[in-house]
């Protein structure tokens, strides 16, 4: 179930629905960043609780 909360958190604010790159690299890449940004707030949500 994590999984689909993730997925449709990339999908709904990382735009990766309907993207705006053309192409398998730059598609990739987009989708990377994305995850990337989507882990960076995940640890920053659990520091904040373990504090």
């Amino acid at each position: 179930m994590r999984i689909e909360q993730v997925f449709g958190g990339l999908e709904s604010i990382g735009c990766l629905r309907r993207t705006r790159y053309r192409g398998r690299r730059k598609v990739q890449f987009a989708a990377y960043l994305d995850a990337s940004a989507y882990n960076l707030l995940r640890v920053a949500r659990l520091r904040s609780c373990a504090s």
